[in-house]
């Protein structure tokens, strides 16, 4: 099979693979539509290091190609997606309720990554087929009614970006400061809308983000090329600054601004991958007196998360297929790669069709 391979920093390569050999509760998923994400992005710069050779990827919209002998309740043939976590079901972080966390501490520093196994430990989904392990766990099928392009963004950035809010507790009548309006940071905003806050601004610099913005249900978009956007926030907000701030990119920077934006008891939830360390400035920190949470989140998953995530998609009350920008066939993967890295063209995803 073809498959999109880690080659060294700086390349990843279109190379062919052998087929994966399935295990007992294993099922293999021939790929029908996949996507690139910014974590791909820090594998290719080499700030996130994974296995040379290793088929990149997380985010598959797929066809059952073949089941494991253990695997019930599935069948060959059936469409699903899986999310890009993918949990056992059974250790002790499922077991506790951080499913995400599946695995961490097994390992040190960036390999404390939980449940990411797919394009981080075991071969991802940019390919013509992928394994997905613990099957009975992560596979979700797909509803007639809702096309590839609707589900593509479930795996990942749609459970990231909604678990801003509800990790940040955004309750009814909030306001909320979304700082970066990728695809991450543009699901955060949905995920606000959805939970409730009535007061929603997004940040961002690029005409085109802060328009997607609006449409996820942002109620102010802030140019911080043209504005200070701590300065403009404080005074939307009348002084009183916001309730939760969701950081959405991964620098210093805005991690900085989202805490200085924060009313006193206020909650920053934190999105971005981070690949340097963080320092938490004294005074908006209110020295350790202002009563703030800081939380992160790693991407829900397993095959409720999806199935709930696709209910969403399907009651018509968020609509990301819009982020969609671009389409390219596996075989022109590392053009498509070269487009997404440098953020040119207006991009914000690409549908990869094998």
């Amino acid at each position: 099979m073809k498959a999109a391979v880690f080659a060294e920093p700086g390349r990843i390569l279109l190379r062919d693979k052998r087929v994966p050999e399935v295990g007992p509760l294993d099922a293999l998923l021939r790929i029908t539509t996949t996507t690139i994400c910014g974590t791909d992005v820090h594998i290719l710069k080499g700030e996130y290091p994974v296995e040379r050779g290793l088929t990149v990827g997380h985010e598959p919209v797929g066809v059952i190609e073949r089941l494991g002998s253990g695997v019930t309740g599935y069948h060959e043939g059936q469409r699903v997606i899986a999310g890009a976590i993918t949990p056992s079901g059974h250790s002790s972080a499922c077991q506790c309720g951080r499913a995400a966390q599946d695995g961490a501490g097994l390992t040190h520093g960036w390999k404390a990554m939980g449940g990411w196994r797919l394009g981080n430990t075991i071969d991802g989904c940019q390919a013509e087929f992928v394994l997905i392990p613990d099957a009975m766990n992560n596979l979700a099928p797909v509803p007639d009614e809702l096309s590839d392009e609707q589900v593509l963004m479930c795996p990942d950035i749609m459970s990231t970006g909604l678990s801003g809010s509800e990790r940040g507790d955004v309750q009814i009548g909030d306001a909320v400061a979304i700082f970066a309006q990728g695809p991450i940071g543009l699901c955060a905003t949905a995920g606000a809308k959805l939970s409730g806050a009535t007061t929603i601004i997004a940040v961002d610099r690029l005409p085109e983000r802060l328009a997607m913005a609006k449409r996820m249900g942002a109620d102010h978009a802030v140019d911080f090329s043209a504005v200070d956007p701590v300065e403009e926030i404080m005074r939307l907000t009348g002084g009183r600054g916001v309730d939760v701030a969701i950081e959405a990119l991964g620098t210093q920077h805005t991690f900085e601004a989202c805490l200085r934006v924060l009313r006193p008891g206020g909650t920053l939830s934190s999105l971005g991958v981070y690949s340097q360390d963080l320092s938490i400035p004294a005074a908006p920190f209110a020295a350790g007196l202002g009563d703030y949470r800081i939380i992160t989140t790693l991407c829900p998953g397993g095959h409720e998360r999806m199935r709930r995530l696709m209910s969403v998609i399907a009651s018509g009350r968020v609509s990301l297929e819009a982020m969609v920008t671009h389409r390219y066939r596996l075989d022109d993967i590392e053009a498509a790669y070269e487009l997404f890295a440098h953020q040119r063209d207006g991009v914000l995803k690409i549908a990869i069709s094998p």
